[in-house]
């Protein structure tokens, strides 16, 4: 690397300079206030840790999404976090126990070792809560109530989210009479929403007509509310599992629109994000002009069998540094007060006392450089008194 080439950051590094940082920072506090006013409490979970633990749970995604690097003290492999919510099953476990609920929140970067998408950076900054100890479906409406909430904090003109559920598919490809390497093709080619691909596989390897018509189906099981009935019409010959997890889609559906009459609801039952882990409901939030979610979210009730404790979880994990490139967030003006250090007491005394008030208060070098930081106020001698006057 030549000396012209040392300021350049790798692909998908980013930093975050003052203008973005400060409504970036107000953000992450403000949720974190949010999730405390619902009862959540804050944990900080560290940047590493053993990938024993850090990657189990979540699935062959978050391993090659995590970089790892060698402990110089025990020889052991550790990860940089790429996901913040085993650590938080590991704290439910085992640090942080309780027998009753246990609601944690947090507000952190990971780091991933390639972008998720083509415009991601690979060091977001997340807020997210975990809600672990409770199976009933008030628990997953209590969650997405706080991301629609989590939405309205960001100041997002719309609240739009995308609801599925695992268990619908889990339940009919379970039905299909085939290995779990043509089950693993399915799967990807659904994903694709891969019609032309899906009805050629569909013809060489399923040979039972009415299994065929729902896994046909299945991709274009998407939209408003209604498509709730048509889907369970469909899997009602085929799988009551599938119609069970239809209706407790539908039930959270329910709370979750009397309590945002606003919102915008919109249901796809082939979604398969976070197949591999998620065990029921799950939920992503979408902005208007930003392609890819800006949060998401699910349950996942196996997560803890890896640390000896295994509840009912679910959570979610909002993208702050998605939210940042919309063009939303905002931070009130502050002023800047600027001052030439005069070397008295009485100045120190009133610099430290402004500072006290919560003013922006900085030394300069002179008074040509007041404007290159940005004062728009200068405190001044006057008399015996320092007095803060307008520049």
């Amino acid at each position: 690397m030549t000396y012209a080439d040392r300021w350049l950051l790798p692909d998908g590094i980013e930093e975050i300079l003052p203008d973005e940082a400060r409504p970036i920072d107000l953000l992450r506090r403000r949720l974190v206030e949010l999730y405390r006013t619902w009862g959540y409490d804050m944990v900080i979970p560290p940047l590493l840790e053993y990938t024993d633990s850090l990657l189990i749970g979540l699935g062959r995604d978050v391993d090659l999404l995590t970089f790892k690097v060698t402990d110089q003290l025990t020889g052991r492999t550790l990860g940089i976090r790429a996901d913040i919510t085993p650590q938080t099953a590991r704290m439910d476990a085992h640090s942080f126990k309780r027998e009753c609920a246990n609601r944690l929140c947090y507000a952190g970067h990971v780091v991933h070792t390639k972008p998720k998408n083509p415009l991601a950076t690979r060091t977001p900054i997340q807020a997210g809560v975990e809600f672990y100890g409770e199976a009933g479906l008030a628990a997953d409406a209590e969650v997405v109530s706080l991301l629609l909430e989590s939405l309205r904090v960001a100041g997002l003109p719309k609240l739009h989210i995308d609801l599925g559920h695992v268990g619908i598919y889990s339940a009919l490809i379970a039905k299909a009479d085939v290995d779990a390497a043509q089950k693993d093709l399915f799967f990807a080619m659904l994903q694709r929403k891969a019609v032309a691909e899906i009805e050629a596989w569909v013809a060489d390897n399923i040979s039972d007509p009415a299994i065929a018509k729902v896994l046909l189906a299945l991709p274009g099981l998407a939209g408003a509310r209604d498509i709730l009935q048509k889907a369970r019409d469909l899997f009602a010959s085929v799988s009551s599992e599938a119609v069970s997890a239809v209706d407790e889609l539908a039930d959270v559906a329910e709370v979750i629109q009397t309590r945002y009459p606003e919102a915008e609801l919109y249901f796809d039952l082939g979604e398969l994000r976070g197949y591999h882990y998620l065990t029921g409901l799950v939920f992503a939030a979408f902005a208007p002009g930003y392609g890819n979610p800006i949060a998401s979210g699910g349950r996942y009730d196996h997560i803890g069998e890896v640390f000896g404790r295994s509840r009912p979880a679910t959570g979610f994990a909002v993208d702050i540094t998605a939210l940042s490139k919309l063009g939303l967030l905002s931070a009130p003006e502050s002023g800047l007060i600027g001052f030439i250090d005069d070397g008295s007491n009485a100045q120190w005394h009133k610099v430290a006392e402004l500072r006290a008030q919560g003013e922006r208060v900085v030394s300069a070098a002179s008074h040509e450089e007041f404007t290159a930081l940005g004062c728009n106020q200068v405190l001044e001698k006057t008399g015996d008194t320092y007095q803060v006057i307008a520049l």
